[in-house]
């Protein structure tokens, strides 16, 4: 389980460096709104994050894909929900700057994803 978590952790930084560049260009040269751009960045990396954990992570075998990626999606929207809960009270309860606040927010959140995937997933 160690060695899964750490590949997971280094999908994870992939999809983080997706996640803050998308909410970055959707927040900063777009104007989105900054929860909207971080759902949208999040779910991004919940994307390729799946394949890549499906991959070399967890090594996957399951013939149903979709099955498998819904799967993947629920507990990534969870965590969406978390990351975003997270973020409000970092952010704007305690103060916190915005990227500050959403790199520890996906830190928070890496747990609950490693282990709703890994025993819900795959």
């Amino acid at each position: 389980m160690v060695v899964k978590f750490i590949k997971f952790c280094f999908v994870g930084f992939s999809g983080l460096i997706l996640d803050f560049f998308t909410t970055w260009v959707l927040k900063e040269k777009l104007n989105t709104p900054k929860y909207l751009a971080n759902s949208i960045g999040f779910i991004m990396a919940v994307s390729t994050n799946y394949m890549l954990n499906r991959i070399w992570t967890f090594e996957s075998t399951n013939p149903s894909i979709p099955k498998e990626y819904a799967s993947f999606f629920i507990v990534s929207l969870i965590g969406l929900f978390i990351n975003n809960l997270f973020l409000y009270v970092i952010h704007e309860k305690m103060s916190t700057k915005f990227y500050v606040s959403k790199f520890i927010a996906i830190v928070l959140t890496t747990f609950w994803n490693f282990f709703a995937n890994y025993s819900y997933t795959f």
